[in-house]
């Protein structure tokens, strides 16, 4: 019951914080320092993207690389941070699923371990039963030859001859 619950939970928040990323996205460059924050880090992303681009292409990477305009990088910077927001959630959604998954397999586990201690338990109760009840029959043998009534408690050697042999049937 509570999986389908967490599932429909997770996708919920992950279609929610697409509104909320388009919502980052337009406020971002409102406030004049968080502005020119995105703006040199929409710079400095242009600048690795550039260079790397070259460097995959054979290109010469000692070339000046043009800054973007100052809009082109608020929309760049903009689209970083919503993508960015995004994929938070997502990873946190995979996180709590993964964290979620692996406590209920070691709680299995636990039940496992538990379950085999007590088979293990039974089996050697089983086997110190046994070897009482072998001890009492022995006794009762010995009883039973003291009082000469060996014939009718030899069950072990009720179809074996006094020299071993089994008899014919």
């Amino acid at each position: 019951m509570i999986l389908p619950v967490v599932k429909l939970g997770t996708l919920a928040l992950k279609t929610m914080c697409k509104p909320i990323a388009a919502r980052l996205k337009k406020d971002a460059g409102l406030h004049p320092k968080f502005r020119q924050f995105i703006i040199n880090i929409a710079q400095a992303n242009h600048r690795f993207t550039t260079t790397m681009q070259r460097r995959i292409y054979g290109h010469a990477t000692n070339v000046e690389i043009r800054p973007l305009n100052e809009e082109k990088a608020v929309q760049a910077a903009a689209d970083l941070v919503g993508e960015l927001f995004v994929f938070t959630v997502a990873g946190a959604a995979v996180i709590f699923e993964v964290q979620r998954s692996s406590r209920s397999e070691a709680r299995k586990e636990e039940l496992r371990k538990q379950e085999l201690q007590a088979l293990k338990q039974r089996d050697e109760d089983l086997a110190r039963e046994v070897e009482q009840l072998k001890h009492k029959l022995e006794e009762l043998e010995q009883l039973a030859k003291g009082q000469g009534l060996s014939g009718l408690f030899n069950f072990k050697h009720a179809h074996v001859t006094e020299d071993g042999k089994a008899l014919p049937n």
